[in-house]
Parts: structure tokens; sequence; C-alpha cells
């Protein structure tokens, strides 16, 4: 199989870059006309506008706990991406793991792997009102942005299905007839990292047609090294994208905004150094695993531990993961009279995902993964939204409709075949406690060959075999949807709605299994290795007799070597021939909110909410457990919520504070176990949690920002979750959560009810602190700091005793300056400053090879300048 390269894109965001610089030209002489800009003066608490309730609102005045960030805070934050948002986002979980096109979002402990093909998200992602479906399409470089808005707890009601945990809206930049919203950034930093981002407003007819356009490029070397193909080269970055709009205002009535956008991706990831080693078991003597036969099949090991982060691997070949995600979406708004507005926003949308991954992750030709997936959709939102001084009222009705595609293959290298034959070895002499007594039988068997007594042996895992599915989904969602706010009295406000979802999929998986001398493995003989071994050791002690008929007919305990493939059979889920898939869901939920609100005075809001999410269940698209159900089942939230958001004007002192209880039903769990993903629902799952954030303007000149979040998130009932391995197999302790079956023998599966959930960090924090500088009366300048802290985090969903991070914390560190004259930005920072090594929340059991852990590393110290010029 080939392993090279897609396309790249390295020249294509200078290209664009320069065609925007020209395109700037017919902006400067308007913007030279502009006011030039004045140094800031002290304003005291500022006023946030949010639209957590689809309508514009003082964030002081919205019952839901909602951060949100300006576009000029986000750039001035050196804010590139999601990643970087959870910074300064308490609750907020967002992370990459494998490939560029896996990455994770979370919200007050609840999230959703982007693992599996048929889940959707618990978080949803809105760009300019337009629902993402695929999680990954939102993590691409954030520019031009306008506004983001981080909503935690179940938005149900007005944002529909999928989000049981919250929501992201980000919204962009407005094409303008007045110019002076034009910019030309670019960032240069350490590991080779270039950005380029502009934009430009044009007025085609005044105070009636406007259009802007929006484009970046991203290019970074990698943070990770390879023993073979060099340094900084895995987890790079080669993005870039663009984005157009029309802004229509034929009267003040009506309003028209049309947007279309086009995105790639293209980079070497995900790396996963070796965290734990299974060279040697940690607490038993005499115990090796695969790594100590690695070198033998032209590997190399490493020791883990502290070694991990060296930032270095070594893999047969580099990994693949490309994305392309391309839109077209149009907005209507027309007031009808001073109360009603009609709001239609309609969207087309199409992402495509490509990974090509060495799954065995190590430098010995193994085994791969490859997914290539497809995904479109058109989405229909259509309100009338009412304002009066004692009622506002929302009505809408949602459809949405999507066609997903995917094509997987798990596919075996050149020396497999000896590596799972040495696997099987290990696990039979474990079992039989004879070491050599796997290669003896081999040997045995080749000798009855020999002697024409039984067929020759296949080959038993041959190279080139693909384990291979491919799924569709076709998926049409209705809704309708209604919320009030009604005011009793000028301080009470009562909030209720409800929300009607219909939900259709239609849902088919082909399995297949293809390789030398095998077409599809369902038809094989299971070889009996008890039997087999049996036999062997009654003709080697002359107590079988095969000159007898009953001699003869024990050599039936051979049966199924002959076929190609038959240790396939022996190696786990993941290569065992299965059923295809071929369903039908249908599902209808209703969700609702209903809030109270009590403003005794204009600087402050005292409120209580009780709000429901709903997740649509779905098929495991992977090669799952036999004995689970490939159907999984809706998942559902409810949460109770009591906020405070209080200023304290004289003290320009802003506090808002939220507590919740959150329990979610039919949690779909997806896991890692070392030879597949285990998804089902995994029961009850509760979640306590507190969220304070803090501002503070204790002088004219510095700037306090606290931010704090307490999850505390526990599995009620998780009956047939991950076993411990890693720990087990180093210290044959057993995991406790693991009963036995009705005849004694251990489960399968153990009960996780009780334990954490992978991923989640109990306490997070972040302290920022903004000084201003006095340098000029040209020039306004600050330097600020932020500090970090996230508590210990279980890394697995097993909550496997080696599968732990400490706490650890972070340091974030810039100087900004704008220069008056220019209206240019100049900033220098720093992410990471004190280097701070640490996993990022996930790691997992390395397939096929028991006793070994691999993890994700997380950004190094990054550095760099950043100029930003308005014209």
């Amino acid at each position: 199989m080939s392993h090279s390269h897609l396309p790249r894109f390295k020249r294509t965001p200078i290209a664009l870059f320069i065609g925007l610089s020209l395109a700037f030209s017919g902006t400067v002489a308007n913007a030279q006309e502009q006011e030039q800009p004045t140094k800031p003066e002290k304003q005291g608490l500022e006023t946030i506008t949010v639209t957590a309730q689809k309508r514009a609102q003082n964030l002081q005045e919205v019952p839901v706990s909602v951060t949100a960030f300006t576009g000029d805070e986000m750039a001035e934050s050196v804010i590139k991406d999601m990643y970087d948002l959870q910074t300064n986002v308490p609750g907020l979980g967002a992370f990459q793991s494998q490939s560029a096109t896996n990455s994770s979002f979370s919200i007050r402990g609840v999230g959703t792997s982007s693992q599996n093909f048929g889940l959707e998200s618990s978080v949803g992602l809105y760009v300019d009102g337009v629902y993402r479906a695929r999680q990954n399409s939102l993590i691409n470089n954030l520019v031009d942005v306008a506004a983001v808005e981080v909503l935690r707890g179940p938005q149900g009601t007005l944002f529909g299905k999928n989000t049981p945990s919250g929501a992201v809206l980000v919204t962009t930049a407005l094409p303008s007839h007045s110019g002076g919203d034009a910019f030309l950034e670019a960032t240069v930093g350490n590991y080779g990292l270039v950005n380029l981002s502009g934009a430009t407003s044009i007025s085609a007819i005044e105070d009636v047609l406007a259009f802007r356009v929006t484009a970046f490029g991203s290019q970074r070397d990698g943070t990770i090294s390879d023993k073979e193909f060099g340094n900084d080269i895995v987890n790079d970055r080669d993005r870039w994208g663009a984005r157009a709009q029309a802004l229509y205002t034929p009267n003040e009535d009506v309003t028209l905004r049309v947007i279309a956008d086009y995105a790639e991706i293209n980079e070497i990831c995900c790396g996963a150094p070796v965290q734990l080693s299974n060279l040697s078991a940690k607490e038993i003597d005499g115990k090796f695993g695969t790594d100590a036969a690695l070198p033998t099949l032209g590997g190399t090991v490493f020791a883990g531990g502290d070694a991990f982060y060296d930032r270095e691997i070594a893999v047969s070949f580099l990994p693949e993961s490309s994305m392309k995600d391309r839109g077209l979406s149009a907005q209507l708004d027309w007031d009808l009279d001073e109360n009603y507005t009609v709001v239609s926003i309609s969207a087309i949308r199409k992402f495509e995902s490509y990974d090509n991954l060495d799954t065995d992750f190590t430098d010995a030709d193994l085994f791969g993964t490859l997914n290539d997936s497809q995904q479109s959709s058109f989405s229909q939102e259509l309100r009338l939204d009412y304002k009066s001084d004692k009622l506002n009222y929302i009505l809408g009705a949602y459809y949405f409709e999507q066609d997903l595609d995917l094509e997987y293959s798990l596919y075996t290298d050149n020396i497999f075949d000896g590596f799972a034959l040495g696997v099987l070895g290990q696990n039979v002499d474990a079992l039989t406690g004879s070491p050599g007594s796997f290669g003896a039988l081999l040997g045995g068997i080749d000798n009855l060959a020999a002697n024409g007594l039984i067929a020759p042996r296949a080959a038993g895992a041959p190279a080139g075999t693909g384990f291979n599915h491919v799924a569709k989904q076709k998926h049409k969602s209705y809704a309708l949807f209604g919320q009030f706010d009604y005011k009793f009295t000028d301080e009470l406000t009562l909030t209720a709605g409800l929300r009607f979802t219909s939900e259709d999929k239609d849902l088919s998986t082909v399995f297949t299994e293809v390789g030398p001398g095998i077409n599809g493995l369902a038809n094989n003989t299971p070889v009996n290795l008890v039997g087999a071994l049996t036999t062997l050791g009654g003709i080697g002690a002359g107590l079988i007799d095969l000159t007898t008929a009953e001699g003869q007919a024990s050599l039936a305990n051979f049966s199924g070597f002959d076929q190609a493939g038959w240790a396939f059979l022996l190696l786990g889920d993941t290569t065992r021939p299965r059923a295809d898939i071929n369903e039908t869901l249908s599902d209808d939920q209703v969700t609702g909110t209903i809030k109270l609100s009590y403003q005794p005075d204009s600087d402050t809001l005292w409120y209580a909410s009780y709000g429901e999410g709903y997740k649509s269940g779905g098929t495991n698209t992977d090669r799952i457990a036999t004995g689970f159900n490939p159907l999984f089942d809706a998942e559902t939230s409810q949460a109770f919520e009591i906020g405070l958001k209080k200023d304290f004007p004289d003290q320009d002192l802003r506090i808002n504070a939220a507590t919740h209880y959150t329990t979610v039903n039919d949690f779909q769990a997806n896991t890692f176990t070392g030879n597949g993903f285990n998804l089902q629902n995994a029961g009850d799952y509760e979640i306590k949690g507190l969220e304070l954030e803090a501002t503070w303007l204790p002088t004219d000149s510095l700037e306090v920002n606290l931010g704090y979040a307490l999850v505390k998130a526990k599995y009620k009932t998780f009956l047939a979750g991950n076993c411990w391995t890693a720990y087990t197999w180093h210290t044959g302790i057993a995991d406790p959560g693991r009963g036995t079956d009705a005849d004694g023998n251990p489960n399968r599966f153990c009960d996780r009810s009780g334990d954490r959930p992978g991923g989640e960090p109990e306490n997070y924090a972040v302290l920022s602190l903004k000084q201003d500088i006095e340098m000029s009366d040209s020039i306004y300048a600050y330097v600020q700091g932020e500090y970090t802290y996230t508590s210990e985090i279980i890394l697995d969903g097993s909550n496997d005793p080696y599968a732990v991070q400490d706490g650890y914390s972070l340091v974030n560190a810039r100087l900004f300056m704008n220069f008056l004259d220019y209206d240019m930005d100049v900033i220098v920072w720093a992410r990471n400053l004190l280097d701070e090594e640490y996993i990022n929340r996930t790691n997992f059991n390395t397939p096929l090879q028991e006793g070994k852990l691999n993890a994700y590393m997380a950004e190094p110290r990054t550095f760099g300048v950043t100029v930003k010029k308005r014209f």
C-alpha cells in the first residue's frame, strides 16, 4: 500500500495574501480620510452584547452562563483557534488526538469523541447562525471574527439537538460601507510559524450593497521529531481559507447577508510518543512484552517515562491528515413592524476528511488505518421574533438533512504475520504457563503437514490484508420550537420554552476482509488451540496412535490452520468478521427550559433555571466487541442552575457566578481498548459544578480577570466499561471493577460506576493581569500575563492507575503596542512561557501491544510577533 503524502498547500496562502493586498488599494484612500484613532481612556466596566437567546442582549441581563469575547480581544490575546480559546473559558475543553481530523469539545465535563463517524457532538457549534455538524470543521483558524460566545449547560430549546452540554457561537465581521475596517495581519514565531491574514470591505452601492473578503494562511513546522523522517516534522500546521460576503440592505427593514467560505487543512498529525514501554513488566520479574521483540522486527524501542518528553517518535510512514470544509449560507432579517421580525437562515455545507495513519505507532511495518469521509448537509431555520416592553418571544421551525459516507480500512503491512504470531504466542504461553508452547504447536503442525497427515499451515495473518467497511447514513431532522420572556414586574421575569425534534436515520455498513488468499473470514473454521496442543502432547507422549481411526479423528483438532487468516480470528474483535448493518432509527424528543430571573437593580441579576438537552442515537461504525449492539440510543441531559451576575460600579468590579447540577442519561461513551473502540450507552452520568468569572479594575491602568470552574463528574452507572490493561499487565493486580460470570469466569468488561470520565479536570482556574504602560502620547501599550492551573486528569475511560496526568500550570505573556498615528498593532507574545511538559488530556493502550501506552503531547513553549495594520 502506498503511503505517499497528499499534495501540500505551501504557496497558496501567500498568493491569497498578495491578492488581498491588491484589493486593499481601493480602500486605503477612504481609510486615510477617517479620523485618527485616539488613545483609549478609562471607561469602567464594559457592556458586553451577546446573542445567547437569539437576540442581542446585555450579557449581565441574560440568565445563561456565558463567556463572550470580541474579535479585538481575541486578536490582542493571539487566540488563533479553539484550542487557544479554551485557555480563557472555564469549563471548556478542546483537544486533538490521532489526527488533525479528530478533535473533541466538551463543556462542564460532557463531550464527545470524534473518533467514531457515527457519533454526533455534545457541544453545538455554530458559525453565523449555521450549525456545523462535524466537530472538526471548527478547528481551523479564527480570522476576522466579530465575537465568540460559549454557552454552558443544555441549550436544547433554542439551539436544538446535539447541545446537551452547551454551544459555541462564532460570529464573523460584517461588511461595512464606512471603511476603516480593512486590515492586514502577519505573525512570525518559533518552529517556523508564519500566519498571514487580511480582510477588506467594499461599498458597491452606498448604504445598500457592501461586500467583504477575508483570507488567511497558517504554516508552521512540527513540534515532534521522528527518528527517520527528521526533526520538528510531526504536528505541523498547514492551513488556509477564504470567506466572501455580501450585505444587502435595500431599506431599513430588510437585511440580507450571504456568506461563502472555503478552508483546507493538510497536516502531518498527530504524534504520540511512548508513555509506558512494555519491554519488561514494572512489577513482575521475567515478564516481557512486544517491545522486547520489536528490534528483531526492525523497530525502535522507546523507554517511556521521562523520555516521553523528548518529543520523539519512530513510525513507518508519516501520518497524513487533510480536510476540506466549504459552505454557502444566507440570512434574511425582515422587520415587519416595530414588534415583529422574520428571520430565515439557509445553508448548504460540505465537509471532507482523509487520514492515513501508522496505527501500530512504531517504525516496524505492521499495520495502518485509512479513513476517507464525506459529509454534505442542508439546513433551514425560520423564526418569528416578537419584542415589546413586557413580552418577548420566538417561534420557529428548523429542518436539517445530511448524507454521511465513510470508507475505512485497517490494513496489515509487510511483517505483520510474524508479529501477530508472536503476540498470539505470548498469550498462549501465558495461558498455559509453558514458555514456547505456541512455537512448539506451530512446529508440530508443520511436521504433521510435512508427513502428509494434515494440510500445510497457511499464513495466519498475511500482509496486505484489509479489514474494510463502508458506512453510509442518510439523516433527516426537523424541529418546532418556541421560547418567551414575560416580565411580571420590572424586577421579575419568567422565561420558558419547548422544542419538539423528530429524527430519522437510515444506516448502512458493509464489512469486508480482503487479502492474500482471503475473501472474507466468516467461512473460516475457527482454530482450536487447546485441542491442538492437547493432541500434540498426546502424540508426543505416545498416548495417541495415529494409525487408529480414533487417532486419525484427533487430527480434526488441527482443522482451520490451513485457511489463510486463521490467526486474525484470535487477535481480537477488530480483525473478526461481522454481519453488515442495515438499520433505520426514528426518534422524537421534547426538550424544554424554564428560568426565573430577578433583577432588583440595574447592577444585579439573580436567576434559577432548568434546561434539557438531547443528542441523537446512531450506529457504531467501528468493528466493536461481539455481544455489543452496534446501535446506540439517544443521550439526554437535565441541568439545574442558579446564577448571580453582579456589577459593583463604584469599585469597577464584576462577578458572574453559577452553580449547577447536571445529569446525563444514556451517556454515549467511546473508549479505546487497544483493539478497537468500545462505543455504547454507558448509563447515567452526574456532574456537580461551579463557575466563577470576575473582572476588576483596581486602578486606571490595571485590569484583573479571574476564571474558575469546578467540575465534579462521575459515572453513576456504567456496568460494562473498559478494564485496566497496562496496570494489570505490569503488576498482575486485577481491576477491582471486574466481576465474574455465573460460571466464575472473569467478566470481559468492568463496572466503572463511580469513576471519573477521561479527559476532564476537576478544577481549572485562569488569572490574568493587564497593566497599561506609559510610553508616549502616540503609543498605547500594555503588558499582560495569564496563569492557568489544571488539576489532575484521568486520561482514559478505564481509570487505569497508569493513565493519570498530574495537575499542571501554564503561563502566557504578551506585550501589546498600538501605534496610534499608523493605526497599527504590534504584539510580542509567548504561550506556555515556562515550557511546561504535560499530556494533552488523553493516552491509549497501544494497539495489539498489551502493557504499552502512548499519549498525545501538548504544545511546547511557542512565541512570536504579530503585526496588524488597519486601513
